[in-house]
C-alpha cells in the first residue's frame, strides 16, 4: 500500500473511531443522566416517601452518589484491561454493562410496593452503572485521540467524546420531558420508568458502530510486540502519581459547577424558584444544545493556544461565574433563569472541551487508559458525586444560594492552581516512548 493510500485509510478509521466513541459514548451518558435527572425529580418521593422533602432529597441523592464512588473501581477494572486487551474490547464491556443497568432501574418497584428494598435495589444499579461510566470515558477518548496523535488536532479530536455529554443531556431530559408531558400526573408513578426501559433500544445501536471498529494503532503495537504492562494500575501508581492526582483536582472546578448546573439546578428552580420541572428541563435541554458546538470549539482552540493555557481561563471564568450564575437564578426572572442556565455551560466547556487531550497526553500509551481514567473518575468522589449533596445542605442551613456559589468558586480556584503545574505536552510527540525497551510482558495472563 502506497503512503497515500495508507493515508486514506487511517483518515478512515479515525472517523470511524470518533463517531465510534462519541455514538457509545452519548448513550452511556444518556443511561447516567437519566438517572441524575429522575433522582432530582422523581426519586425522593417515590422511593424515601417517609422522610421529609429535604431529607428524601437527600436520600436519594445518596443512592446518586453511589455511582459517583464506583466510577474509580470501574476506572480500575477497565483500565487493566484496557492497557493489557485494548481499547475496544473495555468499551465494549462497559456499554453492556451501562445499558443493563439502566434497564433494570425502570423496573425497580417503589417504595409502596415493596419498601426499603427499592432504594436498595436502586443502589446497586447505580453502582453497575457506576462501574460501567467509569471505566467507558478512558476507552472513548484514547480510541479517538490515539488514531489522530500525528495530525496536530489532538484536542479537537479528543473532544467528540466529551461532545457525548451534551448529547446524553439532550437525549435524556428531552424524553423525560416528552414523558412528562404526555402522562401528566402519572409520570411520577409510571411514566419516568419508559426512558430507562428504552435505553435497551441505544444499547443495540451502540454496540453495532463499536464492534465495526478497529484497535488503535498505538495499542495494536504495543499488543503485537508483547510490550503492554503486567499490571497498569499498579505502575501508573508507582511511577504517574502526581498526574493522577493532578488529573483529579483540574477536574475539581469543572465538574462540580456541572452537576450543579445539572442536576441541583433542577431541584433548586422547582422547590426554591418555584419553576415547573418540564420548564427547568426545557432551559437545561437548551444549555445542552449550545454545548453541542462549544465543547469542540474549545478542543479546537486548545490546539491553537496551549491546553494549559485555556485550561487556565476557563478555571478563572469559572470563579467569576459561580456568584453571576446564582446572581440571575434568585431574580426568578424567567428570561435571567434562562440565561443563567444557558451560559453556564458553554463557561463550563472552555474546561472541558480541552480536557480529555490535556490528562491523556500526560500518560504514557501502556497506562494511558488506566492512568487518565483514575486520574479523571477520581473526581467523581472529590467533586461531582458530592456537589448535589452539598449544594442541598448548604441551602438547607443557610436558606441562601451565596454559600453554594463560594463552594463553586474555591472549587475552579482548586482547578486553576492544578492546571497551573500540570504538564502539558499539546505539542509533543505522545507515542514516542512506544519505540522505548519495555520488558515483555503476556497479555493472556490478564
Amino acid at each position: 500500500m502506497d503512503a497515500n493510500s495508507s493515508g486514506q485509510a487511517t483518515r478512515r478509521q479515525l472517523l470511524r473511531a470518533v463517531v465510534a466513541s462519541t455514538v457509545g459514548t452519548s448513550i452511556e451518558w444518556y443511561d447516567f443522566f437519566l438517572y441524575t435527572s429522575a433522582t432530582a425529580l422523581v426519586f425522593g418521593a417515590l422511593f424515601f416517601p417517609q422522610a421529609d422533602p429535604t431529607t428524601g432529597i437527600l436520600l436519594a441523592f445518596g443512592t446518586y452518589f453511589i455511582g459517583f464512588l464506583a466510577r474509580p473501581v470501574g476506572a480500575a477494572i477497565f483500565g487493566h484491561y484496557g492497557d493489557r486487551m485494548g481499547r475496544k474490547i473495555a468499551l465494549v464491556a462497559t456499554l453492556l454493562l451501562m445499558g443493563v443497568g439502566t434497564f433494570l432501574v425502570g423496573l425497580v418497584p417503589s417504595y409502596a410496593a415493596i419498601g426499603i428494598w427499592g432504594g436498595i435495589l436502586l443502589t446497586l444499579l447505580r453502582t453497575v452503572q457506576g462501574i460501567g461510566v467509569g471505566g467507558e470515558w478512558g476507552g472513548s477518548v484514547l480510541l479517538s485521540m490515539e488514531w489522530g496523535t500525528r495530525t496536530g488536532r489532538r484536542g479537537f479530536i479528543a473532544s467528540w467524546p466529551q461532545f457525548g455529554v451534551p448529547v446524553g443531556l439532550i437525549l435524556a431530559n428531552g424524553i423525560l420531558a416528552i414523558m412528562a408531558a404526555l402522562t401528566g400526573p402519572a409520570f411520577q408513578d409510571w411514566g419516568w420508568r419508559i426512558p430507562f426501559l428504552l435505553s435497551i433500544i441505544l444499547v443495540g445501536v451502540g454496540l453495532y458502530i463499536r464492534l465495526g471498529i478497529l484497535e488503535s494503532p498505538v495499542f495494536a503495537r504495543l499488543l503485537a510486540e508483547r510490550r503492554v504492562a503486567a499490571t497498569p494500575v499498579s505502575e501508573v501508581l508507582q511511577k504517574n502519581l502526581r498526574e493522577v492526582l493532578l488529573a483529579c483536582l483540574i477536574r475539581t472546578g469543572q465538574q462540580a459547577p456541572f452537576y450543579i448546573f445539572t442536576a441541583y439546578i433542577l431541584v433548586y428552580g422547582t422547590r426554591v424558584l418555584n419553576f415547573s420541572n418540564q420548564t427547568m428541563l426545557t432551559y437545561v435541554l437548551i444549555a445542552s444544545f449550545v454545548s453541542l458546538f462549544t465543547i469542540p470549539l474549545w478542543g479546537y482552540v486548545s490546539d491553537l493556544v496551549g491546553r494549559r493555557r485555556l485550561y487556565m481561563i476557563g478555571a478563572a471564568a469559572m470563579v467569576i461565574y459561580s456568584f453571576v450564575y446564582f446572581g440571575l437564578l434568585d431574580t426568578a426572572v424567567p428570561a435571567l433563569v434562562l440565561l443563567a442556565v444557558v451560559l453556564s455551560l458553554p463557561i463550563h466547556d472552555i474546561q472541558y472541551g480541552p480536557q480529555a487531550a490535556f490528562i491523556a497526553e500526560a500518560f504514557t500509551p501502556r497506562v494511558r487508559y488506566s492512568g487518565s481514567s483514575l486520574g479523571y473518575q477520581l473526581a467523581s468522589i472529590t467533586a461531582g458525586g458530592p456537589a448535589p449533596l452539598i449544594a442541598v445542605a448548604l441551602f438547607s442551613i443557610y436558606n441562601s444560594s451565596l454559600p453554594i456559589a463560594i463552594y463553586m468558586a474555591v472549587c475552579a480556584l482548586i482547578s486553576l492552581a492544578s492546571a497551573a503545574v500540570m504538564p502539558d505536552r499539546g505539542k509533543a510527540d505522545i507515542d514516542a516512548d512506544v519505540a522505548a525497551p519495555i520488558p515483555v510482558t503476556h497479555p493472556a495472563s490478564a
